[in-house]
C-alpha cells in the first residue's frame, strides 16, 4: 500500500522490533555519552549540526545552484546532446551509462558530490537514461567529488614526488569508480529491470534526434533556463539537508577524537574515534593492501567515509612527521576523491534522486569501489614510480 506517495507494509502494533530497536539506540547513545559525558555528547550533536548547516549543507547548496545554472545552459543550446553523442563510445563500454555522464563528472570533479544532481531533473538529460542506469549516477558522481581539490592539495604537500602521485592517484580512483557504477549497475538491473526509462515532464513523448527547449530568442533562453537550472539546484540543495545534519553529525562522532588538549567540552567536532579505533584494529589487512609507511596513515580513509576535507586536513600533518610517502598520496588521492565522505551524502542524494530503496546497495557497492581505487592506486605507483 502506499501513504503518502511512499510504499508502505502493515507490522503488528507492538512486536520484537521495537525492543531490539530500543536496546541498540540506548546502546549506542549511552556508550558514547559514557566516554564524552551525557552534557558534552548532547551539546556537541547540536554544534556539530548546525556547523554541518552552515558550512556545508549552504555550501553544497551554492554548488547545487551553479552547478544547475550551468546544466541549465549546457541542456538548452544543446552541448548535453553534443556530448552524449560524441562520448557515448567511451564512456558507454567503460561505466554502462550514456556519454551525457561525463558532465555530472566535471560538474562533480570542480566541486563536490552532489553537482551531480545537477541535471537530475533536466529532460534533455533525463531522456539519455534508463532508470537502473539514473540509479548509479549518485555513485559515479561521489567517485570524482572535490577531485581539484584533492589533487591540488595532494599536489603541494611537501613529498618527492607528490605530483606524480596525485595524477596516478587520480587513475585509482577512475579504476574505483568504474568497480562501484558497475557493481551498482547489477543491482539497479535486477530490481528495475533495463527497459524502465525515465519520465520527462512534458506529456508528450521527445522524437528521436530531437530536443526540448524553450521558446523566444536566444538572450531570453539563456537567461530563462539559467535560472530554471539555479532554481532546481535549491531544491536539490534543500533535499539533502536532512541526510547531510543527521548522518554526517554521527559519522563526524564516531570518527573525531576529543579537544585539542584530550578533554571533552561539547565543542562541534568531537566524538569518539571509533572508526580510526577499527581501521587500525584492521591494518594487518589495510597496510598490505595499500602499502602505508605508518600505523596513522590509516586515519585518512577512515576520515574520508565522512569528509574529504576533514581527510586531506591531516594529511600535511602526517607529511610534517615524515610519515607519509609518495604511495601513500597516491593512495590518499585516490580515496579521498572516490570516497569524498560518501556516508554522508550517499542517503541524502538517493533521497534526492526518489531511489531511497537502492541506498543500501548504493553504498556496498562504493565502499568496495574505494577501496578498489586505494588498492589499483598502491599497485599503479609500484609499477610507474
Amino acid at each position: 500500500m502506499k501513504v503518502n506517495g511512499e510504499t508502505v507494509k502493515l507490522k503488528k502494533e507492538i512486536g520484537g522490533e521495537a525492543f531490539v530497536f530500543l536496546f541498540f539506540f540506548l546502546a549506542f547513545f549511552i556508550g558514547i555519552g559514557r566516554v564524552m559525558g551525557c552534557t558534552n555528547m548532547f551539546k556537541t550533536m547540536m554544534l556539530t549540526g548546525y556547523d554541518l548547516l552552515i558550512s556545508v549543507c549552504f555550501y553544497l547548496m551554492a554548488v547545487s545552484v551553479l552547478a544547475g545554472g550551468a546544466a541549465g545552459l549546457l541542456s538548452e543550446f544543446g552541448v548535453i546532446s553534443l556530448v552524449n553523442r560524441v562520448l557515448r563510445p567511451v564512456v558507454y563500454p567503460l561505466y554502462g551509462l550514456p556519454g551525457s555522464s561525463v558532465l555530472g563528472i566535471m560538474n562533480c570533479y570542480l566541486s563536490d558530490n552532489p553537482a551531480i544532481l545537477a541535471f537530475a531533473t533536466d529532460d534533455n538529460f533525463r531522456r539519455y537514461f534508463k532508470k537502473y542506469q539514473m540509479a548509479a549516477r549518485t555513485n559515479l558522481g561521489t567517485a570524482f567529488g572535490m577531485g581539484l581539490i584533492v589533487t591540488t592539495t595532494m599536489m603541494s604537500m611537501s613529498v618527492e614526488g607528490a605530483m606524480k602521485a596525485a595524477l596516478i592517484g587520480n587513475l585509482g580512483a577512475v579504476v574505483g569508480s568504474i568497480v562501484s557504477v558497475r557493481l551498482m549497475l547489477r543491482k539497479t538491473k535486477a530490481y528495475y529491470g533495463t527497459e524502465m526509462g525515465m519520465s520527462v515532464s512534458g506529456d508528450e513523448m521527445i522524437p528521436d534526434n530531437m530536443r526540448v527547449v524553450r521558446d523566444g530568442s536566444a538572450g531570453s533562453r539563456f537567461i530563462q533556463s539559467m535560472l530554471h537550472g539555479g532554481k532546481s539546484g535549491v531544491d536539490m540543495g534543500l533535499s539533502i539537508i536532512p541526510g547531510v545534519l543527521l548522518i554526517c553529525t554521527i559519522v563526524l562522532m564516531l570518527t573525531n577524537g576529543p579537544g585539542a588538549n584530550g578533554t571533552y567540552t561539547g565543542a562541534a567536532g568531537e566524538g569518539v574515534a571509533l572508526l580510526p579505533y577499527i581501521g587500525a584494529k584492521l591494518r594487518f589487512i589495510l597496510d598490505p593492501l595499500f602499502g602505508f609507511k605508518s600505523a596513522d596513515a590509516i586515519a585518512v580513509p577512515i576520515t574520508a567515509l565522512g569528509s574529504s576535507g576533514a581527510a586531506i586536513g591531516m594529511v600535511g600533518d602526517l607529511v610534517k612527521k615524515g610519515a607519509a610517502t609518495a604511495n601513500d598520496l597516491a593512495v590518499f588521492t585516490a580515496i579521498c576523491m572516490c570516497w569524498s565522505g560518501y556516508f554522508s551524502t550517499h542517503i541524502a542524494m538517493m533521497d534526492a534522486l526518489d531511489m531511497k530503496e537502492m541506498t543500501g546497495n548504493a553504498i556496498l557497492s562504493h565502499t568496495i569501489g574505494g577501496l578498489c581505487a586505494g588498492m589499483a592506486a598502491h599497485l599503479f605507483w609500484a609499477l610507474l614510480a
